[in-house]
């Protein structure tokens, strides 16, 4: 590609994004759940890993117990208060499934006008100012996890400062890396995998993600030199001792918040779909939505 691709452009505005939701929570986020409610989050893909990290976070914050489903594994009859379905498209056909099955209340958080899901879902959060061009998801998803995390108390600022850095770090060395893992704990499990989904949709690379404890469990074997291991958030007891001693490239932002580094690997998966000559905005096999007939 010779010109610049759309999601650079549109990774790039994602600091301002989470500032927008988080200092304008009370106009997009009256509608999300409340503390002590029992909800799950279900979603698609990116979304999905977006509704995992919410759920791990919720639950940690003391807000009230958690699920997350992909869409199509939602379980049937059991209950909650609130069922909280992100699709940016809104168009994805497990979730609209399942809201047209369930009669618990569903909350949608979507960036498509008059699409199907609004008409569905009993409470719409519009972030149609966060859709994207590029088939690959970027901002949305992100700002989408910066209003849940607005929802739940927390104060995006810092988040966005650290993601203005992010735009900044060299990413030319690791996007030669041969192969990265993506690891986490709790809520940044879920960015682990969306992490690791970006490299596989933007770049077709070889990329795998895990929870950071279970690691060491099997899929360590594969760590060696030229080879990368990145952590999301706090890393386990002699986990980077492990790692380091596979002669794998450690890779570990503990100055930056998780979402922040999730930028950085937002651009590597770029940087190594360019170098690799693949459009990163229209990766094979995908479309924008999963609409099965």
């Amino acid at each position: 590609m010779t010109s610049t691709p759309c999601v650079s452009t549109e990774l790039a505005t994602q600091p301002d994004l989470w500032r927008q939701v988080s200092t304008g929570f009370a106009q997009y986020g009256g509608a999300l759940p409340k503390a002590g409610q029992r909800v799950a989050a279900v979603g698609c893909g990116t979304s999905w890993f977006m509704a995992m990290a919410y759920a791990a976070l919720r639950e940690d914050l003391g807000q009230g117990e958690t699920d997350a489903f992909a869409g199509s594994e939602f379980p049937a009859g059991r209950t909650y208060d609130a069922v909280v379905v992100i699709s940016r498209s809104g168009t994805t056909t497990e979730v609209l499934d399942l809201i047209r099955a369930t009669d618990l209340p569903t909350i949608a958080i979507t960036a498509t006008p008059d699409s199907p899901i609004v008409e569905l879902a009993d409470h719409t959060i519009m972030l149609d100012f966060a859709d994207e061009q590029s088939v690959v998801q970027t901002r949305f998803a992100t700002t989408t996890l910066a209003l849940l995390r607005a929802s739940l108390g927390q104060d995006l600022e810092q988040a966005a400062a650290d993601a203005e850095t992010a735009l900044a770090v060299n990413v030319d060395d690791l996007a030669k890396l041969e192969q990265l893992t993506y690891v986490g704990t709790r809520w940044t499990v879920g960015l682990a995998h969306e992490a690791a989904l970006k490299q596989r949709e933007a770049a077709s690379a070889w990329t795998e993600a895990y929870p950071a404890m279970d690691y060491r469990h099997g899929p360590i074997a594969i760590a060696q030199p030229g080879r990368g291991v990145w952590i999301f958030g706090e890393s386990p007891a002699g986990l980077l001792d492990d790692v380091t001693a596979t002669g794998a490239t450690v890779v570990h932002h503990a100055d930056l918040d998780p979402m922040a580094s999730l930028v950085v690997a937002q651009r590597v998966a770029v940087a190594k779909a360019l170098a690799l000559g693949l459009n990163p905005d229209q990766p094979r096999s995908l479309t924008r939505s999963v609409i099965l007939h």
